[in-house]
């Protein structure tokens, strides 16, 4: 990564540069089976298109706040990557009726109700699939963001030191969330290139720091897992050598 990457978007256009074909983040969910992998060109495709839809069809711009109601997952980690693309400060868990749009997941839509903006839902399917039936008062994301294009380019340049990221009730600023990143990173030992499996959920920073933030300011890459408790010790222990972890989190 270079030492002028001053914002998540900048380390993920670093990432693109320098090998856009290494993993970056691979998803499992152990209560359903599902595996995803992205490259970090995959992942950022996904980000460019999802910053598109922010700033384009839902309007969204620099100090925005969007509430973000969704668990530890590759779509997540999408959404986080492109409001920090915009400008836009992702409130983690946020209050729907205090955001100016919210992003929800299949089982927060009653709660995601309240805010009188833009509401998108995730179905949060495999491979990024549609709900059967879109839910009412939403756009369907996985409807949405197929047309939309591979390149993005903010409206407005994006700041490093004002509002980022709102989690466990704490605000950071992208220099914060990258300087932060940086030394947890240090701290567990997670040099340049660590492959991280990260069990935790992305309600607290701690879980924003292993499960995608660390990662990319190290040049690494996350094995991020949900319902990891469902797996045996066996399993848990064939996936970090098959996945060729160098560490747990």
């Amino acid at each position: 990564m270079n030492a002028t990457d001053r914002t998540p978007a900048d380390l993920l256009r670093s990432a693109l540069a320098a090998d856009p074909g290494r993993p970056l983040v691979t998803f499992y969910d152990d209560a359903t089976g599902e595996r995803v992998e992205l490259s970090v060109a995959t992942f950022a495709n996904w980000v460019a298109k999802t910053a598109n839809l922010l700033q384009g069809d839902l309007g969204a711009g620099p100090g925005d706040r969007l509430a973000l109601l969704l668990p530890a997952h590759w779509q997540s980690a999408v959404w986080l990557l492109a409001c920090a693309s915009v400008g836009v400060v992702a409130e983690v868990g946020g209050d729907p009726a205090g955001a100016d749009l919210v992003v929800s997941g299949p089982d927060t839509l009653d709660e995601a109700r309240a805010c009188s903006g833009e509401r998108v839902a995730l179905a949060l399917r495999p491979l990024g699939g549609r709900f059967p039936q879109p839910p009412a008062g939403f756009a369907d994301y996985a409807v949405e963001v197929p047309g939309q294009g591979d390149r993005f380019v903010p409206f407005v340049p994006v700041g490093a030191d004002g509002p980022g990221l709102l989690v466990g009730g704490e605000e950071l600023s992208y220099a914060d969330v990258i300087a932060r990143a940086r030394a947890d990173a240090a701290a567990r030992g997670a040099g340049e290139g660590a492959r991280v499996l990260s069990g935790l959920g992305y309600d607290t920073w701690e879980g924003l720091s292993a499960g995608l933030y660390g990662p990319l300011a190290t040049g690494g890459s996350v094995v991020l897992c949900r319902n990891l408790d469902a797996l045996s010790p066996a399993a848990l222990e064939q996936r970090v050598e098959s996945e060729r972890v160098t560490l747990r989190v």
